[in-house]
């Protein structure tokens, strides 16, 4: 996949992930962009550890890929951000 492509799945999935989170972290079309390409990174380091995945067939399993990854991203920043609501 290319940058445009990495960039694409990126922007899904992070905005994805943003809507499973609601309010709860950083929203926007950069934050987006950068916890879905993280997410890409980690979902796609589990997938080859936990089920012996090289690479993704098509543009739905690299979006799922990247969902999965930026999910567990947004958890992380969720435990380590600061709530500001008190």
């Amino acid at each position: 996949m290319d940058l445009i492509g990495w960039i694409l799945v990126g922007l899904i999935a992070g905005a994805l992930s943003g809507v499973v989170f609601g309010d709860r972290t950083a929203r926007g079309c950069l934050p987006n962009l950068l916890i879905g390409v993280l997410g890409g990174v980690v979902g796609g380091y589990l997938a080859r550890e936990f089920f012996d995945v090289d690479q993704t067939v098509g543009f739905l399993a690299a979006v799922a890929v990247a969902f999965v990854g930026a999910v567990i991203v947004r958890f992380l920043l969720a435990l380590v951000a600061p709530t500001g609501r008190r």
